[in-house]
C-alpha cells in the first residue's frame, strides 16, 4: 500500500478514535447492589410464647388437627421484629439473631421499626424521639449485623405514612396539600425532610456492611400510585438501596402486587436515569390508577403496556429488568386477599385483623421473576394489628364487632384470628 495511503489511514482511525471517546455516551444512574440468590434458605425464628401457649392448649384440649396447623405456620421462615428503643440492647439482639441464623445457613428477615413518628401514633406507634437518636440505633442495629448475612426490611409504613408531606403532583415544587398524617408535636416544617433523612441515613450505615441486603417502604397496589411510591423510595435513598418490599402487614393479592412492584421499578430507572426521556418526571409514569382502572384487573395490562412502549422500547438506555432495583412481597396474610365487610361501619379499618383471612405463598427467593426477589413471611401471622374498633370507640375499651372481643395491642398473639390464618391458608399448611 501506498505509504501516504496509509499514513491518511492512521490520521483517520485516530482521529475518529479521539471522536469516539470524546462524545458523550448515556449516563447511568445508580444501580441496585444486587438481587437475591434464587437459592437463598430463610431463617425460622422460635414461636413467641403466645404462640406456644396456643399450640399446647389446643394439643391438650384435643383439637390436634389445629394445633399441627399452626405448628407449621409457626415453623414456616418469617421476620424477626426490631423495637427495642435501647441501641446497644438492639445491638445485641441483633447480633443474636443473625449468629443464629447464619450458624445455621440461614439468611435472617430483620425488620428495623424504630423511626420517630412512626404509624403516625397509631396502634403501633413508638420509635425513637430525635433524628440523632435514631441514627444511633441504625448505626447499632448495622453493627449487630456485622459481616454476616441478613435482609433488613426498613421501617414498615415508612414512607406510606410520613408526617407533614405534602401530596404528590410529580415533582417537589408542585407538592400540595398536607397528607392526613399531621403530628401536633412534629415540627411542620422539617418533619418530611427529617424523615427522608434519617432513611438515608440508615440505608447507607446498613449497606456499608458488606453482605446486608436493604428494602425500604414501596406500600401496595391499593394505596400509593406508582409513581408517587417511586418518587418517595429515590427521596429515601433506594438508589442505594437493594429495592424496595410491598404488602407489609397487608392482605392485597400477590398477581396485583407483581405488576405493581415491576411499575414501580421501572418508574425509577424512567424518571432518575439521565439517559432516559423521562428522566426527572416520576408524573408521567403509568400506574394502577391511570390508564388502569383500579377496581377492575382485566384493565392493568393498559399500565402493562404503557411501561413497555415508554419504558422498555429505550432500547439505547434500558438496562432490562435485571437491571432494575428489585422488590419483595409481604404474603404472610394474603392467602385470601382483602377483606369486604359485609357490615356498614363508620371506619371498617379493612387492614386491621380482618375476618376470615389466610396465609399466603410460602416464603423464597426462587420467584422466576427477575425483578422479583422473594417472597417473605415479614408481618407475623397471627399476632394483632392492633385494638380494632371499626370506628365504634376507643381502642383498648371498645369491642370488635367482628371477633367479639376487645382485640389484643399490636404484636400480641391473637388466638381466633391465628386460627383462621391457618385454616384459611392458600395454599394449605400441610
Amino acid at each position: 500500500m501506498d505509504k501516504r495511503k496509509l499514513g491518511f489511514l492512521v490520521v483517520l482511525v485516530a482521529l475518529f478514535a479521539v471522536l469516539l471517546a470524546a462524545a458523550p455516551g448515556p449516563a447511568v444512574a445508580e444501580t441496585p447492589a444486587g438481587h437475591l440468590d434464587p437459592g437463598t434458605q430463610f431463617f425460622t425464628p422460635r414461636a413467641s410464647a403466645g404462640a406456644r401457649a396456643h399450640i399446647n392448649w389446643l394439643h391438650n384440649n384435643g383439637q390436634r388437627a389445629d394445633a399441627r396447623l399452626l405448628r407449621a405456620m409457626t415453623s414456616t421462615p418469617q421476620a424477626v421484629w426490631f423495637t427495642e428503643p435501647r441501641p446497644t440492647r438492639v445491638q445485641e439482639e441483633v447480633r443474636r439473631t443473625v449468629r443464629q441464623a447464619n450458624g445455621q445457613g440461614r439468611v435472617p428477615i430483620l425488620v428495623a421499626y424504630n423511626i420517630p413518628f412512626r404509624d403516625c401514633a397509631q396502634f403501633s406507634a413508638g420509635g425513637a424521639t430525635t433524628v440523632s437518636q435514631y441514627k444511633a440505633w441504625i448505626d447499632n442495629f448495622a453493627a449487630g449485623i456485622g459481616n454476616l448475612k441478613a435482609i433488613v426490611i426498613l421501617e414498615p409504613d415508612g414512607l406510606g405514612i410520613i408526617p407533614w408531606y405534602k401530596q404528590f403532583r410529580g415533582l417537589p415544587s408542585q407538592a400540595g396539600s398536607y397528607e392526613w398524617c399531621q403530628p401536633a408535636d412534629a415540627d411542620e416544617a422539617t418533619a418530611a425532610n427529617d424523615r427522608f433523612a434519617m432513611l438515608n441515613y440508615a440505608v447507607d450505615a446498613l449497606k456499608a456492611r458488606p453482605n446486608t441486603y436493604v428494602y425500604l417502604d414501596g406500600t401496595h397496589s391499593a394505596w400509593l400510585g406508582a409513581g408517587d411510591t417511586a418518587h418517595r423510595l429515590v427521596q429515601a435513598g433506594v438508589l442505594r438501596a437493594d429495592g424496595f418490599f410491598l404488602n407489609v402487614s397487608n392482605y392485597v393479592q400477590t398477581e396485583r402486587l407483581q405488576k405493581y412492584g415491576a411499575w414501580v421499578s421501572k418508574c425509577i430507572w424512567f424518571a432518575t436515569d439521565p439517559a432516559s426521556w423521562g428522566n426527572g418526571h416520576f408524573d408521567w409514569c403509568a400506574s394502577q390508577y391511570y390508564p388502569a382502572d383500579p377496581n377492575d384487573f382485566s384493565t392493568w395490562h393498559l399500565t402493562d403496556q404503557w411501561y413497555i412502549d415508554n419504558v422498555e422500547s429505550q432500547t439505547w438506555a434500558y438496562p432490562g429488568e435485571e437491571g432494575l432495583h428489585g422488590f419483595v412481597i409481604d404474603t404472610s396474610r394474603n392467602g385470601q386477599g382483602p377483606w369486604t365487610p359485609a357490615v356498614s361501619y363508620p371506619d371498617p379499618q379493612v387492614w386491621c385483623n380482618p375476618p376470615g383471612r389466610g396465609v399466603g405463598l410460602r416464603p423464597t427467593a426462587d420467584t422466576g421473576n427477575p425483578m422479583l426477589d422473594a417472597y417473605l413471611w415479614i408481618k407475623i401471622p397471627g399476632e394483632s394489628d392492633g385494638e380494632c374498633t371499626r370506628g365504634l370507640g376507643p381502642g383498648g375499651q371498645t369491642v370488635d364487632p367482628e371477633w367479639g372481643v376487645i382485640d389484643p395491642a399490636a404484636g400480641q398473639w391473637f388466638r381466633p384470628m391465628a386460627l383462621e390464618l391457618a385454616r384459611n391458608a392458600n395454599p394449605p399448611l400441610p
